[in-house]
């Protein structure tokens, strides 16, 4: 095995940062960025999978620490790889990964990491370039990224790494303000840009400003600085640390700047939209857009907060109205908890009818006439089962409103639990996996969500509801936040592909890209549409039979689409044109074949 070796280029990285003169598209100045690491990744240990290859990212146990409490950064970097790469591709046997689509190769070449600052912000961002050797100074070219959901920094490796690395492009990664640099109250402890623990002044990636001393913390619901308003500038920061690290990387060939260096942003999901919002504005920056199933907010759209709310508490209940739901959720577990919604759902005067059925019907009803399908639906079971809904919800609205730990009046304190379910404080050994098993939003990893009413969830759940619908200052405070989320129109001229499945039942076409692309494309901005059929929001639970078998993935598409745009700006092809592409689903036990995907050629 070889350690990856650790390059002293702090001092040199900040000062280029801060006293650069190489022109650039734009006048705005190069933010400072701080805890500068450099690692060299080679032999065993590559930039794409840390030495894993496919095999390793395939195992159903993620990479050991030699102590449990005390892991190395080296560690801690291969399983987080391990750990995003398994949440956000299929990469079970017979799906397709690495045969008919996608790469795991081996990459060998070097990683530059920051903390950066938007203005107005009060806690950092993580940064990350990779740079492959196989990088061609004579044909500079950097994808860039922002992960997606809340995960940490490595939540694009499957997106933009997979494609861009075996390519030679450099790829620059932002965490977009969430991640998982979670703090620990109990202990007064978080994470260093390292990925290790550390106490408070220890460098760290997030040290939340709160009174209270018990529970788990976390940079998306407690930084106080809604990040979702600043995506589009947190990745314009990625673009601008990879321009300064190959600067680093290649000095001979310096400077690299946004004129003679190709830069196309992709993201799927929360990354999705991120890069959608790099777009807006004084993009000049940018040459290409690929967005895949993007969480974007355009005027007279639903945003993802008032969806999600609403799934959160009519769903269950109205599943019991929809037939041929995919498993899981398991049937024989869920409809008792399902009947038993929508009776609470009854006495809220949420729903109406005499038993069970005619509940559900109401329910599933009031989810269409708001624009909810029946193949968002089914899919959206996935998210019912997984208490995702709940999850998102508490979540995002700490985040729009800008409150810290404990203040959100509906409940918003995470812990771990012990097994009679009551609080308590993490082990040393939980605390030192977080960052790099943890998926950016609880429940997971240990750390559970603390419901203030466990004997009457909905209580919760229509207070979250509330603070979209409601009119008191909690509720415009949140609606204000979401409101700061609202995405504008791409710059003239800027290539853009947006691809969606229309089966998405976490983020549904019909409330985020739909709406996005008709707006765009009447102000007469250049976005293509590609539109899948038979494809749902997660391509990792794919793996699951009855999911593999009536879906296919979203990631060849999100590839193909890099193939074309990547082709256009070379003069080589024109970009791809609106398609609602007619997909085969691969059914039970078959492997996935090209002809499953037709994309169009």
């Amino acid at each position: 095995m070889n350690p990856p070796i650790r390059l002293v280029l702090a001092g040199a990285l900040v000062a280029l940062a801060g006293c650069t003169s190489s022109p650039t598209r734009t006048a705005e100045a190069a933010p400072m960025f701080s805890a500068v690491r450099a690692t060299e990744h080679r032999g065993s240990d590559d930039l794409l999978t840390a030495g894993l290859g496919l095999p390793g990212l395939r195992a159903m146990t993620p990479p050991a620490f030699a102590d449990a409490a005390q892991p190395t950064p080296e560690e801690l970097r291969r399983r987080a790889l391990w750990s995003n790469w398994r949440g956000i591709a299929d990469l079970a046997p017979g799906g397709g990964f690495g045969e008919l689509y996608g790469s795991t190769a081996t990459v060998p070449g070097r990683e530059f990491s920051a903390l950066a600052m938007v203005t107005g912000a009060s806690q950092p961002h993580r940064l990350l370039v990779q740079v492959p050797d196989a990088f061609d100074v004579s044909r500079r070219c950097v994808v860039v990224s922002a992960s997606s959901g809340s995960r940490g920094i490595y939540g694009a490796i499957a997106v933009a790494g997979a494609w861009g690395l075996p390519k030679g492009c450099a790829v620059a990664y932002t965490d977009k303000g969430a991640g998982t640099d979670y703090f620990d109250l109990d202990a007064g402890q978080g994470v260093r840009a390292d990925g290790t623990v550390g106490a408070r002044g220890d460098g760290l990636a997030f040290d939340p400003a709160t009174t209270s001393s018990s529970g788990i913390a976390f940079k998306h619901a407690h930084s106080k600085d809604n990040p979702e308003a600043d995506w589009g500038r947190h990745v314009k920061q990625a673009a601008q640390f990879a321009l300064q690290s190959l600067d680093q990387a290649f000095p001979q060939a310096a400077p690299f700047t946004f004129d003679n260096t190709r830069v196309i942003a992709v993201g799927i999901s929360n990354g999705g939209g991120a890069v959608l919002r790099a777009a807006e504005g004084d993009s000049d920056w940018l040459d290409a857009v690929v967005a895949g199933e993007p969480n974007i907010h355009v005027e007279g759209a639903r945003p993802l907060y008032d969806y999600t709310t609403q799934a959160a508490l009519l769903m269950p209940c109205a599943l019991l109205d929809v037939d041929n739901l995919p498993q899981p959720p398991l049937a024989a577990q869920s409809k008792p908890l399902w009947t038993q919604r929508c009776a609470q759902l009854k006495e809220a005067g949420l729903v109406d009818g005499s038993d069970a059925a005619a509940q559900a019907r109401s329910a599933h009803t009031r989810l269409k006439a708001d624009g909810w399908t029946d193949e968002a639906l089914r899919a959206g079971a996935l998210s019912v089962g997984f208490d995702l809904w709940r999850a998102v919800a508490v979540t995002y609205a700490s985040a729009y409103g800008r409150y810290g730990f404990g203040e959100l009046r509906c409940g918003n304190r995470y812990t771990a639990l012990g097994t009679d379910l009551a609080p308590r404080a993490a082990t040393p050994a939980e605390r030192a996996a977080w960052w790099a098993d943890a998926s950016g939003i609880p429940p997971g990893a240990g750390v559970h969500i603390l419901e203030p009413n466990p004997t009457a969830p909905l209580t919760t759940l229509q207070c979250l509801r509330g603070l979209w619908s409601g009119n008191d200052e909690d509720a415009r405070r949140v609606r204000d936040g979401i409101a700061a989320t609202r995405a504008e129109l791409p710059r003239k001229g800027l290539p853009v592909v947006v691809i969606h499945g229309t089966d998405d039942g976490l983020i549904p076409q019909a409330f985020s890209s739909a709406p996005y692309v008709r707006h765009a494309q009447s102000a007469g901005r250049d976005v293509r549409y590609w539109q899948v059929r038979n494809a749902q929001h997660f391509d990792a639970f794919l793996g699951l039979p009855d999911y593999g078998a009536r879906y296919v993935p979203l990631l060849p598409y999100v590839y193909e689409a890099l193939d074309r745009v990547s082709a256009y700006l070379d003069g080589a092809g024109p970009l791809p044109a609106d398609a609602v592409i007619a997909t085969t689903p691969r059914g039970m036990g078959k492997p996935l074949q090209a002809s499953n995907l037709a994309i169009p050629r």
